[in-house]
């Protein structure tokens, strides 16, 4: 039977474009995975969108003297554009704050409020918390930076820590500090409603301890994952404040007068995001209600893809939420990547818009090819650690292994089938051993991509698919075509047999990981859109198939000398 998957890819900040970081931390494995389903015949519904309501758009619209809505607007506009022109294919793109998503996703999270609300999940509570005298606000959490309580980071947020991971409240930070004014808070008390997360502790503890075994088709969760988040749990789950003094959120849906003028935490409102992009794509195919076949039905396997920030909230707050208000599924997988840097001027940096080391996505394809960035972004995948994008690093393995040795293969097979056998598939004739074996390494590479991709190990999947490429320039150098035409053009029409299958099964394998140069194949062949399915990988072309005029599937590119860019 078919499987059905949610997956979801962690909500970006609509205060900016993308770069790099972004697309390996969450967004590519997402869709890699999503097009792997697909291509299985797994029923897929891949959803993401903005997070329009972050103290982040308000921090930039201030910035940048515009209204908070022109700039979510035109933020959300322009990461979809940077999706689309990787290839990454949402189902649905939404916005929390977009137009024709903010009735459906203000519905959803009100209502997600008042149930935890009223199954007895909240505790109203007036405290304390950071308020600016000079901008006449309290401070939401990305107003203030400080020092975290937990490690001695000088730069941490409000609300968390990018260089430990901790949470905590604000008012825990050391020396704080506004960002707004650049003076020092004081404290005021105002009333807020807090999640009893300490209630969850050990619910959450013992679900996450069903992660470390697989189960049934689904794989344990990454150590590094589950190590953090129960490392959290054992050290206490505090209550967490989901509302705010704000002008910018979804309203507090209760008759309370402490709740007039308040909105609800962002990140109380940005993960049922998920939930109401479901509801609005549900909607706009006939049925809003479908929606709850994705996100209550048993059957349905959530997967959520993110970065290393995200992991406390997709792995222990929104779980949380969910359990307090009782009918939903938890997620089958929370997939969390590592932090990507850069190395810049011969050091391993953070990337930061501020430090001008950024490879925005938007700016690389103005230039280049997208599966290239797919492809290098996939092999130095910050899975389990983090690792670093190197530009120079990035055209050498472009041009040693997509161009030398996956272009290299498909360009010589089909220029040579196409010249010296009609441009059609020659006849399988009699294959010896190392032919059965080229076949036989074709299946061999299915299964083990198959089964990387199943256990969310992507750069170990494309390790398999160049090591399948290597292995058929291998054979192809070794059998020695353009010899054996002059003496045994038999032979050497079985060789070319051999190889087209090979190729016809790299763009198959390959279209999860690098979907526009298999397309480009899928056209040489000749072959329909319908034959793009998984088992197809090892069904042969019949002999007598068409193969169009080949054309290069990569560039190859050059670093700018320092003389270059001098003059």
């Amino acid at each position: 039977m078919p499987r059905r998957f949610l997956v979801t890819a962690g909500l970006p900040y609509s205060n900016g474009r993308l770069h790099v970081g972004h697309v390996a931390g969450a967004y590519l494995p997402a869709d890699i995975f999503a097009r792997f389903q697909r291509a299985r015949g797994n029923e897929v519904c891949f959803v993401c969108g903005s997070d329009d309501h972050g103290v982040a758009s308000l921090m930039k619209a201030r910035e940048e003297g515009v209204p908070v809505e022109e700039l979510v607007g035109r933020y959300n506009r322009l990461q979809e554009e940077d999706f689309g022109g990787l290839g990454i294919e949402f189902d649905i793109y939404g916005g929390t704050h977009r137009p024709e998503f903010l009735e459906t996703h203000t519905r959803f999270s009100q209502s997600m409020f008042r149930r935890v609300h009223d199954n007895g999940y909240f505790v109203k509570r007036t405290t304390k918390q950071l308020y600016d005298v000079e901008a006449d606000q309290f401070l939401p959490d990305r107003y203030v930076e400080g020092t975290c309580p937990k490690c001695g980071n000088e730069d941490a947020h409000g609300d968390q820590c990018d260089n430990c991971g901790s949470t905590y409240d604000q008012i825990e930070l050391e020396n704080p500090r506004s960002t707004i004014t650049g003076t020092t808070p004081e404290l005021r008390e105002t009333t807020h409603w807090h999640l009893s997360l300490d209630r969850f502790q050990e619910p959450l503890r013992e679900w996450l301890e069903t992660k470390r075994e697989p189960h049934g088709d689904q794989p344990a969760w990454r150590p590094t994952v589950l190590n953090f988040v129960l490392g959290q749990i054992k050290g206490g789950l505090p209550e967490r404040a989901m509302t705010r003094d704000l002008h910018w959120g979804i309203p507090v849906p209760l008759e309370d007068p402490d709740a007039e003028g308040k909105v609800m935490y962002v990140w109380f409102d940005a993960p049922i995001g998920y939930i109401s992009f479901t509801a609005e794509l549900m909607k706009r195919q006939g049925n809003e209600a479908d929606y709850e076949r994705w996100w209550k039905s048993e059957d349905s396997e959530i997967v959520h893809f993110i970065g290393e920030d995200n992991t406390v909230f997709h792995a222990l707050v929104f779980p949380a939420m969910l359990m307090a208000e009782g009918t939903y599924q938890l997620p089958s997988q929370v997939v969390s990547n590592s932090y990507l840097n850069i190395n810049f001027g011969g050091e391993e940096q953070k990337i930061s818009k501020s430090r001008g080391n950024a490879v925005w996505v938007g700016e690389y394809l103005q230039d280049f090819d997208p599966d290239p960035l797919r492809y290098y972004l996939t092999a130095v995948a910050p899975e389990t650690s983090r690792t670093a994008f190197d530009l120079a690093d990035f055209v050498q393995r472009n041009n040693s292994e997509l161009l030398g040795a996956l272009g290299n293969f498909v360009n010589r097979v089909l220029t040579f089938t196409r010249r010296f056998f009609d441009g059609v598939v020659p006849p399988v004739g009699t294959r010896d051993e190392a032919d059965a074996a080229q076949i036989a390494a074709i299946a061999r590479a299915q299964t083990a991509i198959a089964e990387n991709l199943d256990a969310h190990r992507y750069k170990a999947a494309l390790g398999e698919l160049m090591a399948l490429s290597r292995e058929a320039n291998v054979y192809f150098n070794e059998k020695e075509p353009w010899a054996l035409r002059k003496t045994d053009p038999e032979a050497a029409g079985t060789v070319l047999n051999v190889c087209v299958q090979t190729v016809w099964s790299l763009a198959v394998l390959m279209s999860p990981f690098l979907p526009f140069s298999a397309a480009r194949i899928r056209t040489m062949l000749e072959r329909p859109e319908g034959d793009w399915v998984w088992d197809s990988a090892t069904e042969e072309l019949p002999a007598g198939s068409p193969i169009g005029e080949p054309v290069l599937l990569f560039r190859q590119y050059e670093l700018e000398s320092e003389d270059d860019s001098a003059e």
